[in-house]
């Protein structure tokens, strides 16, 4: 008797839950739905019904009710969607989808509408993307020697060749030795010389950078070692604190370090030996303690055997060499490298991008990158700002420069292929230069070809390219 009372308690506490839970979906205005292991619905809230003009839903599979769900999807693969773009009834919305699980097993899943209007979705981005810009301009009134804003962690890549540059970085930063980085442009080295300055000893002192080719020849000394008042006509009445006096206790960054003058080269070696610093207008040495990295995409070593650079200076300069690779030689971590590009500009763009896709990957890595990184990063934003409806990067957002170098490559014919799959090849490639030229558009494109819209249309389905 005692048992049966038992499980009509339980019997009525559950009922109790379900008619509770029952009661949130009816007066919430959020669109939610649960669906079972075998993907069929088993709540839904009142809001999502009626913008689905569905009543009777419970028991039915989730991809009759709702367009273009994924639900069923995520119950076979057991793994969550956050943040998807997912159109409804020419709604277009963002979705997460997250499984149900109970002792390690997959017993239903749950999705909601996050976003019922994208446009929300790009203004809330935007919103916190200038937040954070926010936060990092108080950051450095507040802290404003504090300005390396790379650790390791944010060189990405995982090749051989970029792991061999990490473990330099990361040996460097153990010590005070003066550090030589070199490179073609683009290469990311001066976020190297942040990355080596967040991981020392010194990285909460300043950090400061000053570029030798971009300050005229006449002025790089007064800003490299500061004048005392009255030093020359024109100068500040107070005088002028150097860069190397502002880096003190921490790091300063020669960059292009090829480009300092001959004649100031023997006042730098001064400062390296003696570890002191002499302002113009002043016959006094100031101590100072600060640790050197300097930078070059030339070939200092060529110079030297010119004489344009003090071969002292560069015994000097050259105790830590890290030779930053060329992307052409890191081809495995373009994709790794497009991605995060892709996710950190379309942030800032305000833009929601998928991804981007396997053909255009392709092309990435079959190009020879003159520009290296630099060069990724501007073709990822181009391609992002040519966005049309497509959610992700596609090989017709690319310029044709990508397709004119990789042609060959990308499209490779072999001797042992049949004649059908030579001319599928063909096909393939002259379709996608066709989309290419004509900036995607599909009707001009057709033209080009001799062929109907209708016929693209099959065929780019055909090769997986996107409609």
């Amino acid at each position: 008797m005692t048992d049966k009372i038992n499980l009509e308690k339980k019997v009525k506490e559950y009922e109790n839950y379900i008619e509770m839970l029952n009661s949130i979906l009816d007066t919430t205005n959020e669109w939610f739905v649960a669906v079972d292991v075998d993907a069929r619905i088993t709540m839904m809230s009142k809001g999502y019904k009626e913008f689905l003009k569905v009543t009777n839903v419970i028991g039915k599979p989730v991809s009759e009710v709702i367009e273009n769900t994924r639900l069923d999807k995520v119950v076979k693969t057991g793994i969550k969607e956050v943040g998807q773009i997912q159109e409804i009834k020419d709604n277009r919305v963002v979705a997460m989808r997250i499984p149900i699980k109970k002792d390690d097993k997959i017993i239903g899943a749950i999705g909601k509408v996050m976003f019922k209007d994208i446009e929300d979705f790009y203004a809330l981005s935007k919103k916190l993307s200038n937040l954070e810009k926010e936060v990092d301009y108080y950051k450095k009134i507040l802290n404003p020697n504090k300005q390396a804003n790379y650790s390791i962690d944010d060189i990405i890549g995982e090749s051989e060749i970029i792991d061999s540059s990490k473990n330099v970085a990361i040996k460097a930063a153990k010590t005070d030795s003066t550090v030589l980085i070199t490179g073609e442009s683009g290469t990311g080295k001066e976020l190297f010389a942040h990355a080596i300055h967040n991981a020392s000893k010194r990285k909460l002192s300043p950090f400061v950078k000053i570029n030798c080719a971009a300050i005229p020849s006449e002025l790089l000394e007064s800003e490299l070692f500061g004048y005392i008042k009255g030093s020359f006509s024109g100068a500040n009445s107070d005088g002028k604190i150097g860069k190397f006096q502002s880096a003190n206790g921490g790091t300063i960054l020669l960059d292009e370090i090829g480009d300092m003058p001959f004649s100031l080269q023997s006042k730098l070696l001064r400062v390296l030996q003696d570890k002191e610093i002499e302002k113009i207008g002043s016959n006094d040495t100031e101590k100072i303690d600060v640790r050197v990295i300097a930078s070059t995409n030339k070939n200092l070593e060529d110079m030297v055997k010119n004489g344009k650079f003090r071969e002292d200076l560069y015994y000097r300069l050259n105790v830590i060499r890290l030779e930053l690779p060329s992307l052409r030689y890191r081809k495995e971590d373009i994709e790794s490298l497009a991605n995060y590009l892709r996710k950190k500009i379309a942030e800032r763009l305000g833009i929601y991008v998928e991804g981007i896709s396997k053909e255009a990957i392709k092309i990435l890595e079959s190009y020879s990158w003159p520009g290296n990184i630099r060069e990724l990063e501007n073709i990822i934003e181009r391609s992002i700002n040519m966005l049309d409806s497509d959610l992700i990067i596609l090989p017709h957002h690319f310029p044709s420069r990508l397709y004119d170098s990789t042609s060959s490559s990308v499209f490779k014919i072999e001797d042992s292929m049949t004649l059908d799959s030579k001319i599928k090849i063909i096909e393939e490639k002259m379709i996608k230069e066709a989309l290419a030229n004509n900036n995607g558009n599909k009707s001009d494109a057709a033209k080009v070809l001799g062929i109907s819209r209708p016929s693209l249309y099959k065929k780019m389905k055909m090769y997986g390219l996107s409609v």
